[in-house]
């Protein structure tokens, strides 16, 4: 808990910088961050086991989720390309956090109660349905990194159940099919671009590689100690793009420099590492099923956005967790 808000903490002195003339961003990720803990505190009086224990809970959400994510294509507001969020006096709520949560605990509950006779293949059959419904919704909208971090939490799931491993590999021959269709039919051109950009960003300077290249100055030129809080010229000057969002963090290690960046990623792992000793010692797999889409979602979120700021990955569009700017993420 204390990992957790050392990382919001940072994460707020970070947007405090970067909206040194307005703070806007700033106001605005306080007043999510007091909701948040407030919420935190009303769901830690509820026993997380209601939905083990009443698998129709589970399952509103569920549908509910699917709901809101259609009716997120037919009423959302289009940012940057995406159409994944509803906007209502200012503020924007994105319904693939949520559902991001509500399919950790689904697949906790329905691998828990079938963990003897997992290796059965209409189990993973139907527990991709449940993931296939919103992931298309999701790449609709079209959100490529959500749906990556959706697929990734239902593979790993069941991989980690114990599935039998030729029926892991005929899985992953299909995920590979959906991916050929899905580069040919689905993905937009600026999304192909940024995944061939990040093979050479140098390639198309510019253009497609202009974000990544920009990221790599940031956090090359801070250094090992930074340029001090609101003294980083490629954020501060809007050479930087999304600087609140998808490159907080190369904003931050312009400013804080490798030591704090450093500081800052293992603050992160500490959390991720401690969810992970909940879930070993949990009594049952219920709860070590939670602890482990817990992780799955956290980590992956963390490696594709600090790796797309150091040009690891490409750019798909993934928050930092409990650290970038974002009401719904937080």
């Amino acid at each position: 808990f204390i990992s957790m808000v050392f990382l919001i903490a940072i994460g707020l002195i970070s947007l405090w910088s970067l909206s040194i003339e307005t703070y806007t961003l700033f106001y605005k990720q306080l007043l999510w961050v007091i909701l948040g803990f407030a919420l935190f505190g009303i769901v830690s009086f509820f026993d997380f086991r209601i939905f083990k224990n009443y698998g129709g809970t589970i399952l509103g959400l569920y549908f509910i989720s699917i709901l809101a994510l259609i009716l997120l294509i037919i009423f959302g507001a289009k940012t940057r390309g995406v159409t994944g969020w509803f906007r209502l006096e200012g503020f924007a709520i994105q319904p693939v956090e949520f559902t991001k949560l509500i399919l950790i605990v689904l697949f906790a509950k329905y691998f828990s109660k079938r963990h003897v006779e997992i290796y059965q293949v209409r189990h993973i059959i139907i527990s991709g349905l449940y993931v296939l419904l919103p992931t298309a919704l999701v790449m609709l909208q079209p959100d490529l990194g959500s749906a990556m971090i959706l697929i990734i939490l239902w593979i790993s799931i069941t991989l980690f159940s114990g599935i039998k491993v030729k029926h892991f590999l005929s899985v992953l021959a299909i995920l590979s099919l959906v991916g050929v269709l899905g580069w040919t039919t689905i993905l937009k051109p600026y999304q192909k671009e940024r995944i061939v950009s990040f093979i050479n960003p140098y390639a198309d300077p510019s253009g497609s590689g202009y974000n990544i290249i920009q990221s790599l100055i940031a956090v090359g030129s801070g250094g090992i100690w930074g340029k001090g809080i609101g003294q980083g010229p490629q954020s501060h000057l809007l050479f930087l793009p999304e600087a609140e969002t998808d490159f907080l963090f190369a904003a931050f290690v312009e400013e804080w420099g490798f030591f704090g960046g450093f500081l800052l990623v293992l603050i992160f792992l500490f959390v991720v590492w401690r969810i992970g000793e909940i879930g070993k010692n949990a009594a049952g797999n219920y709860g070590k099923f939670i602890c482990l889409g817990a992780v799955l979602v956290l980590g992956a979120q963390f490696l594709f956005n600090v790796g797309s700021n150091l040009g690891f990955y490409p750019v798909i569009g993934v928050t930092f967790p409990f650290f970038s700017y974002g009401g719904s993420s937080l």
